[in-house]
């Protein structure tokens, strides 16, 4: 059929068809309609069983038949109109009489059993009724005479209210009992209950329910701050980007780390926007039902399309948003494949409306979908990378604000101590810093309670019962001098802050700890160095007691992750040359992208490069035995030394550069390296101990535990 305009002059008669009645739609089925008719069955019933089927007789029939055999247990009478009504109670012995067998099991309507009465008739007045039974039983004795009793009796539909009432009650109680169980709890969302299964379970946040957290509340994340500010902004003054032809970014991505502040940008974008936000987690979506996900996204979004303006947050997008086509059974139905297309169509397909934007977050970018990640889905992918200093010390004066601090506390020495950290990490520092005080009785939070948190958040509790042998404290004792001498001796080697030989955590029984340089690149002497000096600790151990200890399995892990990083990742073996096998994205999955050949050149290139750093190491403490020997005495007597001791023992370190945390807190001017620790601590305190127990490919604050 061809489409015409709507402005033509006249319709063709196939578009309007004025004989044909549209049929009448059937009316919707309401499943209250299928409530109140249970609720009147059930009224029903209960009115019918508390009224029992009862015989009417002639007064005749009652004073020849049951009063003069004085059979009647009593009279109960009322008023009804302008007659009264006698309900006739016949006695439980006089039942088993022949003419009573019609009533004897007399039941209700219902069929359930009934106590009476049996009979009524009806007479003019109480009076007459009084006067006539009175003349009937004249020569009886008082004892002997039929009782009357005289009632207000309850109207039919009086009896019914009362009852009607009690049932509903009950019923509504019954009802949101039930209700309330079904949804999981006392709040009872539309998402929880069975009936709304393919409800969406995100909350809602607006102007009755608003976020407080604002950007203000955000330190350390400028740039990622820079990025969302302007969609708040956008949404706030959208002419100021429309007249320039701008248009609102679809949704933004944001990725970053565990615990650096992803879930605390969202909520501070729900505190600035002033439009609806609605937040939810990627595993809402999924459910054991086939098709529930779906149907929570598309419920999702007709709520947004209603509240547009809008902003719908889903944490941990990565629940549903997994590259489709991998890991998954032939000829089976992904419930994450399905609610990932059904997103898809809803962010940016044939009938998407404008006015809603995405964010989401996520720290497994690398298993996204590619179509989920493309722009007009995401235009935006915002990193939110670990703190540096500057914005390490910013979260620091952030979490701070609550504490009672003493005089000595620096936000900006604290952050020198910290690198590596998280906003979450930080937050955790401050917390600990403060039960740590409180523990002590302290009227405010100073320094050493800062760095007793540090050593707590990285490297666990301290074992202070913990029974060590003199000769394994020996052997822990060297490994670590070990590791200080190479550290101290090598170049390129991050600089010592800390060495102990107090156990602290699940089974480090010593720690040497390290302050690394704020940098992104490193070449092959600072990584061949590095290996130098993890592998300290083993050829201490080989060359003074001829032997070694299990105590090295956690330095020989990172060394052996390094050379084959070195090799395998960062091209820096000759003989491999310049290649990378870095599966980022789980491409090759259980195949190895290189031949059995490689393989075996690639183990005994890693094996080669091991065994030549062990040589170096070997030779360095051989020549710096005596040193060794002094450290490692020094550590048996005091358990934990600082940088100053160290250069007590060996003197200044050989080199010139200077530490990172000595440029940011003594400036670029500033005198001798300073130990990140050496000016807060007091030297050789045996209670004050902590170990860093970090990635070492990340390059953070790092120890080597024995």
């Amino acid at each position: 059929m061809e489409m015409k305009d709507n402005k033509s002059e006249s319709p063709k008669p196939i578009r309007k068809i004025p004989n044909k009645k549209m049929a009448p739609k059937p009316p919707k089925f309401n499943i209250m309609w299928l409530y109140a008719i249970v609720i009147l069955v059930l009224l029903g019933v209960g009115y019918l069983s508390s009224n029992p089927v009862i015989k009417t007789i002639s007064y005749q029939q009652f004073e020849s038949q049951i009063l003069k055999n004085h059979d009647a247990e009593k009279l109960v009478a009322y008023k009804n109109g302008d007659l009264v009504v006698v309900e006739v109670y016949i006695k439980k012995e006089a039942l088993n009489k022949p003419q009573y067998n019609e009533v004897r099991d007399q039941k209700s309507f219902t069929g359930s059993p009934s106590n009476g009465p049996q009979y009524q008739f009806t007479d003019a007045s109480y009076e007459s009724l009084k006067q006539t039974v009175a003349t009937a039983e004249k020569d009886l004795p008082d004892s002997q005479k039929t009782p009357i009793e005289f009632t207000q009796h309850e109207s039919l539909l009086g009896n019914w209210l009362v009852q009607g009432i009690i049932m509903v009650v009950l019923f509504a109680a019954v009802w949101i009992f039930i209700m309330r169980r079904m949804s999981g709890g006392s709040g009872g969302g539309p998402g929880g209950q069975i009936f709304n299964i393919g409800k969406s379970k995100a909350t809602l946040f607006d102007k009755e329910a608003q976020v407080s957290v604002t950007f203000n509340d955000v330190a350390g994340l400028e740039e990622a701050k820079q990025e969302v500010m302007e969609i708040v902004d956008f949404l706030k003054n959208p002419k100021k980007y429309t007249n320039l032809g701008g248009k609102i970014p679809k949704g933004a991505l944001l990725i970053g780390s565990p615990g650096t502040g992803k879930t605390l940008l969202a909520k501070a974008v729900a505190g600035e926007a002033q439009v609806p936000f609605f937040s939810l987690s990627g595993s809402d979506f999924v459910e054991m039902f086939v098709g529930v996900g779906a149907s929570r996204v598309r419920d999702l979004f007709r709520q947004a399309k209603d509240k547009a303006p809008c902003i719908i947050f889903i944490d941990e997008i990565d629940a549903i948003g997994r590259a489709r086509g991998k890991n998954n059974i032939v000829g089976g139905n992904d419930e994450r494949e399905n609610t990932l297309n059904q997103l898809l169509v809803e962010m940016d397909g044939f009938g998407t409306d404008s006015g809603i934007i995405i964010l989401a977050a996520t720290n497994r970018p690398d298993v996204l979908d590619s179509a989920l990640l493309r722009p007009g889905r995401f235009d935006r992918q915002v990193s939110i990378d670990k703190p540096d200093l500057l914005g390490r010390e910013q979260i620091f004066k952030v979490h701070l604000k609550p504490v009672k601090l003493a005089e000595g506390v620096d936000a900006k020495k604290l952050s020198a101590q910290t690198p590596g950290f998280a906003g979450a990490e930080i937050a955790n520092v401050c917390n600990e810093a403060a039960l740590i005080a409180a523990r002590k009785n302290k009227e405010a939070v100073d320094m050493q309670d800062f760095q007793d948190a540090i050593d707590r958040v990285i490297g666990g509790l301290e074992k202070k019962n913990k029974i060590i042998s003199p000769e394994e404290k020996r052997i822990v004792a060297y490994h670590e001098a070990g590791h200080a001498i190479a550290g101290w001796f090598l170049e390129h080697a991050d600089p010592l802050v800390k060495v102990s030989i107090v156990p602290r955590g699940v089974a480090a029984l010593g720690y040497a700890q390290y302050l690394p340089k704020e940098q992104f690149l490193y070449t092959t002497e600072q990584l061949e160095d590095g290996m130098c000096m993890t592998l300290g600790g083993r050829v201490a151990e080989d060359i003074t007691f001829g032997k070694i200890s299990t105590g090295a399995q956690n330095d020989l892990e990172r060394i052996t992750k390094l050379a084959y990083a070195m090799v395998t990742i960062y091209g820096m073996n000759d003989k491999v040359g310049n290649i990378s096998f870095n599966d980022t994205q789980g491409e090759y999955q259980f195949n190895k992208p290189y031949s059995e050949k490689t393989s075996e050149l690639i183990d005994a290139e890693v094996r080669n490069q091991i065994t030549l750093m062990y040589d170096r190491t070997k030779k360095l403490l051989t020549d710096k035995h005596e040193g060794l020997e002094k450290l490692a005495n020094k550590l048996l007597e005091k358990e934990i030394l600082f940088q100053s001791d160290l250069e007590e023992i060996l003197g200044k370190r050989p080199f010139d550069h200077r530490t990172t945390y000595d440029e940011f807190v003594n400036g670029p001017e500033g005198g001798n390296q300073d130990a990140a620790a050496g000016n807060l601590v007091h030297e050789g305190v045996a209670d004050h101990s902590g170990t860093f127990n970090r990635n070492p490919e990340e390059k953070d604050a790092k120890s080597d535990k024995a």
